[in-house]
């Protein structure tokens, strides 16, 4: 398996000439994260997660989280030690509040720090994943006691953050929660249920672990409009903040997963001892919506987690394609086995998996962008116009990023041919990690719900239609550059398919509920690949293509334009169809 080298050419292109990143630090709020410097911390961040994060990646797979009789869950040793250093480095802060010890950089910046630890230990990066969604949460919601004794450390990284939804009846349907929160009568809360499904809900490799709970005050009203959300630490801490005892939520078990081992998923029982202690965030019944405040900026790093994944896994292909031999290529000596990278076939792999990690890395990486703009803009209007932007992105970077990187993890796979299959070369990790993905942080199918039952409804289909208007006039300037006119009329064609299916389902959403959430995953197939086409084809623009790096950045979109997004007109015919061939036969005739 090769050692994973962090992309830093191909992340600096991403931040600078698809996201726009010199606009960023051209704001008042980001005037500080200048481009000069954003790209040399970008690069010692490569650095260290190639020397230090990286080689953990097999432990975890190998040797994995252990739940002990105990209640402890411990992690490879090589995780604490590397999370220690990574603690040390400050990059996980880069994003958050300069006053609890962050740098206030963009987020944009953070998503690519993000994705290089990803792309070196994803099960590892999913503690500060998870901690980075509770600071969100706590610096929006949070009172100002909460915010001052948790979040400096959060902020390092020295205490951790989960978020506790699900339970073994409420799943996807967090509306169904039971666990309850009983007011002690000194402003905090016992808190009794059990949680599960719950990212390092117990582990060794930081001090304190503050969990979000949602849970049900006495009175509240049935479903979704009845949560509330507590924080409940591991460790109480005292007034000095040194740790105190040990609060009453134990790790009764942790999952046995097909992928990502080294991460601890917990079944946390609250309360066993007469009730965990918490405090509410926010106000009570409004759980929900603070949660939110956590899942969305986490669906966006799932998505990445998309990106990262293919990337290592690309790494690796890469590398055997190039001193596997096999085979004679077409023109090779005879009697001579080629390396199997001169097999066309073997090409084919190897571009899909290169186009789809340019053009996730665009659709990751312009979200981002989106957010800190909004964030940025200091005229209302301007602000809803980047948040409108972020939000329909959103469904799209989660879901399409974690799909596609169930077929380039697989791809990278058949590559290696059988050895892929044999679990000593390591591309099977990758395969067996991404296939979470789509799963958790919401379900690729309640992405596809949301994008048609939230974000098509902004503006009447306004947003996405103006999107569509950006990305003609990118198909309109590559018509004419040399070589690009079939990416051109693949663009220009997928833009009007995507017209066509938009004021589709504005007309159905009124009428017909079933066909419109029938119909969501293939939009969200046709559209986002549409947006990718764009963002890159926009990017193609820019780049000198007289230039190695430039010339590969062309092709590579070339490439996407020509053999990848013709396929997503085809589900044009999905997209306007029915939901009467799905309900034809009989649930029990299944």
């Amino acid at each position: 398996m090769a050692d994973y080298r962090a992309p830093i050419a191909d992340i600096s292109h991403a931040l600078t000439t698809v996201a726009g990143l010199d606009m960023i630090a051209s704001t008042d709020r980001f005037g500080h994260a200048d481009t000069e410097t954003v790209l040399g911390v970008i690069e010692e961040v490569g650095r260290f997660m190639t020397e230090v994060i990286a080689p953990t990646n097999r432990d975890g797979d190998n040797i994995r989280a252990q739940w002990h009789d105990d209640a402890s869950v411990t992690v490879p040793e090589s995780f604490g030690s590397a999370y220690r250093q990574y603690v040390e480095s400050g990059f996980g802060a880069m994003p958050f509040d300069p006053e609890y010890g962050g740098a206030g950089f963009p987020w944009v910046t953070a998503l690519a720090v993000q994705e290089m630890l990803n792309s070196a230990n994803m099960a590892m990066a999913l503690c500060p994943l998870l901690t980075q969604g509770a600071i969100d949460a706590l610096e929006a919601h949070g009172s100002l006691e909460q915010q001052q004794t948790y979040l400096p450390k959060m902020l390092t990284g020295e205490w951790a953050g989960t978020m506790n939804l699900s339970e073994p009846q409420a799943g996807s349907d967090v509306g169904a929660v039971r666990t309850k929160a009983e007011p002690a009568g000194d402003g905090s809360w016992r808190i009794t249920g059990t949680k599960i499904w719950i990212t390092f809900g117990e582990h060794d490799m930081t001090e304190n672990i503050v969990h979000l709970v949602l849970a049900r005050t006495p009175g509240a009203p049935p479903g979704t409009k009845g949560i509330s959300m507590f924080l409940v630490p591991k460790f109480l801490v005292n007034e000095d903040g040194s740790l105190g005892e040990r609060n009453d939520v134990i790790c009764v078990s942790i999952e046995h997963k097909l992928g990502i081992h080294g991460s601890p998923t917990c079944v946390m029982a609250y309360g066993e001892q007469g009730g965990a202690i918490g405090w509410l965030v926010g106000e009570e019944n409004e759980g929900m919506k603070n949660m939110f405040t956590m899942m969305n900026n986490a669906r966006l790093s799932v998505g990445l987690q998309g990106l990262a994944i293919a990337e290592r896994a690309y790494q690796d292909a890469v590398a055997y394609a190039l001193e596997r031999r096999q085979g004679r290529a077409i023109g090779a000596p005879a009697g001579e086995q080629s390396p199997i990278v001169e097999h066309p076939d073997v090409r084919r792999l190897l571009m899909f998996q290169r186009a789809w990690i340019d053009a996730m890395r665009a659709l990751t990486y312009t979200n981002a962008a989106f957010l800190d703009m909004a964030k940025a803009a200091t005229d209302p209007d301007d602000a809803k116009r980047w948040r409108e932007k972020a939000d329909l992105y959103i469904p799209l970077s989660k879901s399409l990023c974690t799909d596609v990187a169930q077929e380039t993890t697989s791809a990278a796979v058949q590559i290696f041919g059988g050895m892929g299959y044999v679990e000593e070369t390591g591309v099977a990790q990758h395969y067996r990690d991404a296939r979470i993905l789509p799963i958790y942080e919401g379900t690729n199918g309640i992405q596809a719900a949301d994008l048609v039952g939230r974000k098509l409804s902004m503006r009447s289909g306004g947003v996405i239609a103006d999107e569509l208007d950006r990305f003609q006039s990118v198909a309109d300037g590559l018509a004419k550059r040399d070589g690009m006119a079939n990416f051109a009329a693949n663009l220009s064609s997928a833009i009007t398919t995507c017209r066509q299916a938009t004021d589709h389902l504005v007309t159905v959403a009124a009428s017909d509920p079933a066909s419109l959430l029938g119909a969501s995953s293939p939009y969200l197939r046709l559209l986002g690949t549409t947006v990718c086409a764009g963002l890159l084809g926009g990017a193609a623009l820019k780049v000198d293509a007289d230039t190695p790096f430039g010339a590969s950045k062309v092709a590579a979109a070339r490439f996407f334009g020509e053999q990848i997004l013709p396929a997503a007109e085809g589900l044009s015919g999905a997209v306007h169809a029915t939901s009467e061939d799905l309900f034809a036969i009989a649930a029990d005739a299944f």
